[in-house]
């Protein structure tokens, strides 16, 4: 009988967690749908880095999002705080080690933060996906608490996002 006892509070604990899970896939999921929909109300280049940068945070649940791009010689910057022209090399090395998106624990938020970058304990970095002539670049975002990223499905979620603003981003400066 305490047999069955344990093993039964096992199911039971495995059952919550299986539903945990499934709630935060399903909240992760409408904030993704969300954030992509309010990026697609954008009017021009400009009205998208500021929907992603002051309105994502909200919708997505976040401390802080930054996006740097490069194209040609230029690299740019965007986050709460404005734009900001730095070197093509930075955004360059800034990229360099991220295949598709990477999510991590952190002591300290990725540069591209800015001062943010002091807060962040939990980030995740979504390469921006595209071919010449559009720009190559970096999504990241940070959460304030720890291990606030860390599933595949997660992984494909910003995945998905990335790809849907390098598109949008693409819209804008191609004729």
């Amino acid at each position: 009988m305490a047999s069955l006892r344990r093993r039964m509070a096992e199911v039971e604990e495995a059952n919550q967690d299986l539903i945990a899970f499934a709630r935060g896939h399903s909240g992760a999921v409408s904030s993704i749908h969300a954030a992509v929909l309010a990026a697609t109300d954008a009017d021009g280049l400009d009205h998208l880095i500021h929907i992603v940068t002051q309105l994502w945070p909200d919708l997505l649940g976040l401390d802080a999002v930054s996006v740097a791009l490069f194209v040609g010689d230029r690299g740019l910057r965007a986050d709460a705080s404005g734009l900001q022209f730095v070197e093509r090399r930075i955004v360059e090395r800034s990229i360099q080690d991220i295949d598709g998106v990477v999510m991590r624990g952190v002591d300290r938020g990725h540069p591209l933060f800015g001062p943010a970058s002091e807060l962040i304990r939990a980030e995740a970095l979504v390469r921006l996906p595209s071919e010449p002539p559009l720009p190559g670049g970096v999504l990241a975002l940070g959460q304030r608490r720890p291990q606030g990223f860390d599933n595949r499905a997660g992984s494909e979620l910003l995945g998905f996002l990335g790809a849907m603003l390098s598109r949008m981003i693409g819209r804008w400066l191609l004729p």
